[in-house]
């Protein structure tokens, strides 16, 4: 993909003299390793892909559309990074570059020597760590190749141009190490339909395909990463694919698509709030379909992009344990099927410079998923109002082939039919546990519990304290707007936004459920909740909008707002 997937734009040349020097050293370096990689070098495609599980996309730098690789905010590329990411357990590195910038006019689209030493230096200090490498044209895909249908002749003499470059430049590097992708996530402007977009898209991938064997050296035998239209794992995008693949009968190719949620779960709209049944098929059906059409007749598959769309806006848009549950599920279903993984990364999981983790507990779990199942439940939130007597609480496990073995808090062993009780998938925390281990029962989290499983890890349950949220009147722009509330320990989940009439308002008006983060966003430190400029923009002046804000705890408030110009006005009654 991906300009953090919301289409905001986000390496100043060093001396060339220093450069070069690096450079050599890192292909000294590179040659050493490559004989004990072709000892060890798989025996066909299926097995090569299988030994690049899992990976990593270094994204967000490379594939900057600015003017070098820092201009999206990630810092300079070090060998020091790449030697991480392996000792992280990544077998392979995806490296997405965009070479728009960087190339000359036409007719020759001549890609600055510079620049072009930079990717090699940066391919060739990954190969030196023992990585498996793919690298790509990566936002030429909508910067100009999707101008195709206009422009057929010119935008494929271009991308033949930079093709020629590239294979030129990678051919002697190892053919079992480095892997080239012809593109990423094509598509086409202003095209006749799904039958021009597999006509163009399959004429672009037979000229990668013929431009690289045809280079010689190493690219007679490298193997090659097609695409489907948009990387989807749509059927009819497949089937595609496929009818090239098998026409090109080359064995050294690998299909590639991208997957990215069930749209409403992975943005968190149309009240996708859990990765619940229908979340869940949609990766079963997609990942069926990819190892149906590919990898069960003998082509491998490179899912060259995962994760959730909402993450591009921050990892907090989806809820924690959903987020899990969905991660857990992703890695067991892609092993199921044999497809190797890629997880994109554009700075907000893996520091650059610091080596760690943003959310090692999600990391623990995606991590986890690469060799076996993990328990899950259907909740990590166990709320208790405080203005209530405090009653036992009951979640549903996910046991997931696996079974489960105790519960702890901290490093204390619960007291099985004291604490809780377990029958079956039903765990019970007791009232007595619950009030014991919420103590002065302040708003909030009390407790951390730890269940744990025969196999895989732990799943954390939080004991959170809360009363019904309290909002207020207030009045604001359609710039900032923000309704002073409360929270009292509990947490946003979603919201409704509705007109006087029942239809629906606001952004996505085909869901009364808005987009979270996009249209409204809890502000838990500033004790407010913001509607932001995009949801207004979709309302209409001088329309009561009646919000419904749904609380993780089960609680539902409404409030209501009008915008009059730029004015909004809201008010609890």
């Amino acid at each position: 993909m991906r300009l953090l997937r919301n289409r905001s734009i986000r390496h100043r040349i060093g001396a060339l003299v220093a450069g070069f020097t690096t450079l050599a050293a890192s292909f000294t370096l590179l040659t050493a390793n490559e004989a004990t990689a072709e000892e060890r070098a798989p025996a066909n495609a299926m097995a090569h892909v299988a030994a690049m599980q899992p990976g990593w996309n270094l994204g967000n730098t490379l594939d900057s559309t600015g003017d070098d690789e820092t201009s999206w905010g990630n810092p300079r590329i070090t060998q020091a990074l790449l030697r991480n990411v392996k000792a992280q357990g990544f077998k392979s590195i995806r490296i997405p570059v965009t070479w728009t910038q960087h190339t000359g006019p036409a007719p020759d689209h001549t890609i600055k020597p510079a620049y072009l030493n930079r990717v090699k230096e940066v391919v060739g200090w990954a190969l030196a760590e023992g990585l498996y490498v793919m690298a790509n044209l990566h936002h030429d895909s909508w910067q100009w190749i999707s101008n195709m249908p206009a422009d057929r002749a010119g935008v494929l003499a271009r991308y033949n141009k930079l093709w020629i470059q590239l294979a030129t430049a990678f051919k002697d590097f190892s053919p079992t190490r480095l892997t080239l992708e012809s593109v990423n996530e094509p598509q086409f402007t202003g095209s006749s339909g799904a039958a021009q977009n597999a006509e163009l898209l399959h004429e672009l991938n037979a000229s990668f395909r013929d431009i690289v064997r045809r280079s010689g050296g190493n690219n007679a035998r490298r193997l090659l990463v097609l695409p489907t239209l948009h990387t989807s794992s749509e059927q009819a995008r497949l089937d595609e694919l496929a009818t090239s693949i098998r026409g090109f009968n080359d064995p050294n190719l690998i299909a590639t698509v991208h997957y990215y949620g069930y749209w409403p779960f992975s943005v968190n709209v149309a009240g996708g709030t859990h990765f619940d049944a229908t979340a869940q098929k949609d990766v079963t059906d997609s990942f069926d379909r990819v190892h149906n059409t590919f990898i069960a007749r003998g082509v491998p598959v490179i899912l060259g992009e995962y994760g959730l769309l909402g993450f591009d806006r921050h990892t907090g848009t989806i809820q924690q344990g959903e987020k899990l549950k969905f991660f857990e599920y992703l890695g067991y279903h892609a092993r199921q099927r044999k497809i190797t993984t890629m997880l994109w990364d554009n700075g907000q999981h893996l520091g650059r410079t610091s080596f760690q983790w943003s959310d090692p507990e999600l990391w623990a779990q995606i991590k986890s998923s690469w060799r076996t199942r993990s328990a899950t439940a259907s909740t990590d939130q166990v709320f208790s109002a405080r203005a209530s007597a405090v009653t036992a609480k009951t979640i549903t496990l996910n046991l997931n082939g696996t079974s489960f073995t105790g519960l702890r808090h901290g490093n204390t062993e619960l007291a099985r039919g004291r604490d809780y009780t377990v029958a079956g998938d039903q765990l019970t925390l007791t009232a007595a546990a619950i009030t014991r281990l919420s103590g002065a029962r302040e708003y909030g989290v009390n407790a951390v519990l730890s269940a744990r499983f025969a196999n895989g890890l732990p799943w954390r349950i939080n004991l959170i304290t809360h009363d019904q949220p309290i909002l207020g009147n207030a009045n604001g722009t359609t710039a900032a707007f923000a309704i002073p509330t409360t929270f009292r320990g509990d947490l946003l989940a979603t919201m409704e936004a509705k007109y006087d009439d029942g239809s629906n308002a606001g952004p996505h008006d085909w869901t009364p459920f808005k987009e979270y983060d996009r249209a409204f966003a809890p502000n838990y430190a500033g004790n407010a909740t913001n509607l932001t400029a995009d949801f207004f923009a979709a309302v209409r002046d001088n329309a009561r909008v009646t919000l419904t804000f749904h609380y993780w705890s089960g609680v539902k408030l409404t409030y209501h707002v009008t915008k009059s110009g730029s004015t909004v006005t809201g008010t609890t009654a």
